[in-house]
This record gives structure tokens, C-alpha cells and sequence, in this order.
């Protein structure tokens, strides 16, 4: 089904504004074709308002409008505005992560753990400057939204952190000259990353965060395999 995308928003903030809602009469989509549909475009459309007017402006009004579907609709999938927002972020994080995994897994058998390191960071980066909209609801606009964003970041900020102490548990298997650290640093590591992310993003420069590749791998070196500081960088 064709969508439109709302300016520089990426794929998770397609919306069918100004487009035709779900067909109707004969042609009607069986019920669960039908909800799925819904789902999906309510879930874009709050990740687009969100993006454009932020957290607090936005109004269950503002998400159907952009998705074409009815009040009645929304109500069926979700309780209020932040049931559907955490939904969407949710949906949105797990893609993130899916694609670092995916990408991480393309490796052949017996890759350096740098390398494995590397393409973990380069996934999302990539990730993030092709969903600029997400992006700026993540890491700009989900602070404003209540406790319960704000559990949900800090339990985003422990998840890459846990990922990151798998990854340099194995690693020391093969260096065992690299540091152990205590588990905080790994949390550390996931601020420090988020507020890099969190920074270009602010300045509008989203489509430049893969240019972070360099600054974090350097960053995780430095701190979990005590490697000095490339010259020059």
C-alpha cells in the first residue's frame, strides 16, 4: 500500500496524510489485514508528529489525521497518546537492534572482536541517520514524555550496556591482556554514547552520525581494551 513519506523523516515516519484511508465496501481488506493496517499506521504517524511538533503538542487527533484511520480505530489498539508513543519507540528500538545483530551475525566465523566491535557501531549509526524522525523522538523529544519514557530509555541505556559486557567478556577470552572493568563502565560507555548521539542530533546533523564511527570505536578501545588514543583523532 503506498505511503508518503513527511519530509526528512525516514521509513518509521511514513504516514498516509493527504492520502485514501483503508478501502471500503466491496473491496474492504479482511478485518485483520484491516488492523494490522491500522496499527501500522498509527505507529508511523505518532513517530511524524512527535518528530515535527514534540511530545506535548501532539494529540491523539494530530496521529489519526496523519494516518487516516478513525478515533474509533485508535482506540481499538491503543489505551491513550502514550500507549501508542511507547509502542512506537519500542517497535523502533527493536528494529535498532535487530539490525546491529543482523549485521553483527553476516560476520564470517572467526572475525576479530574489533571488527565485530565495529560493525555493531556502524549498524547503528546507519540505523539512526536513515530514520532521522525516530532519531530526534528518541533521543530528543522521549525525556518529555513521562516516567515511563524515561524507564524506557534507562532500560535501552542497560541494554547496550549488557551487550557491551558480552562483547568484551568473549573478547578477553582472546585478550586476556585487556582490562576487566567494573560493570558501572559498561553504563558509562552507553551515556557517553547516547549523549554523541544526542548531540547531533539536537544540531540537526543526523545524517552525519556514522561519522561517529571513528570516536566510538576509539571511546570502547580506550576504556575496555586500555589501547591508546589514535594520533591524530
Amino acid at each position: 500500500m503506498p505511503v508518503t513519506d513527511t519530509g526528512q523523516g525516514g521509513t518509521l515516519a511514513k504516514t498516509h496524510e493527504g492520502k485514501p484511508g483503508l478501502p471500503r465496501g466491496r473491496s474492504r481488506l479482511p478485518l485483520p489485514a484491516v488492523r494490522a493496517s491500522q496499527r501500522e499506521r498509527l505507529l508511523r504517524s505518532v513517530i511524524a508528529a512527535v518528530s515535527e511538533s514534540g511530545y506535548l503538542a501532539v494529540t491523539v487527533a494530530d496521529i489519526v489525521r496523519r494516518a487516516r484511520v478513525s478515533r474509533a480505530a485508535f482506540y481499538v489498539h491503543f489505551a491513550d497518546k502514550e500507549d501508542c508513543f511507547l509502542a512506537a519507540t519500542a517497535e523502533g528500538r527493536e528494529l535498532m537492534l535487530a539490525q546491529m545483530l543482523s549485521a553483527t551475525r553476516a560476520l564470517p566465523p572467526g572475525s576479530r572482536d574489533e571488527e565485530i566491535l565495529r560493525v555493531a557501531c556502524r549498524a547503528y549509526l546507519a540505523f539512526l541517520g536513515g530514520e532521522p524522525a525516530f532519531a530526534r523522538v528518541f533521543f530528543i523529544h522521549m525525556p518529555t514524555a513521562g516516567p515511563r519514557a524515561v524507564g524506557r530509555l534507562d532500560a535501552a541505556a542497560g541494554l547496550f550496556a549488557d551487550l557491551n559486557h558480552q562483547w568484551h567478556q568473549r573478547a578477553r577470552e582472546h585478550h586476556p591482556e585487556w582490562p576487566s572493568v567494573p560493570p558501572e563502565t559498561y553504563l558509562a560507555l552507553a551515556g557517553a554514547t547516547d549523549a554523541l548521539v544526542r548531540s547531533m542530533v539536537r544540531a540537526g546533523r543526523t545524517d552525519a552520525l556514522p561519522e561517529l564511527e571513528e570516536t566510538l570505536m576509539s571511546l570502547h578501545l580506550a576504556v575496555l581494551a586500555a589501547r591508546p588514543w589514535p594520533a591524530g583523532t
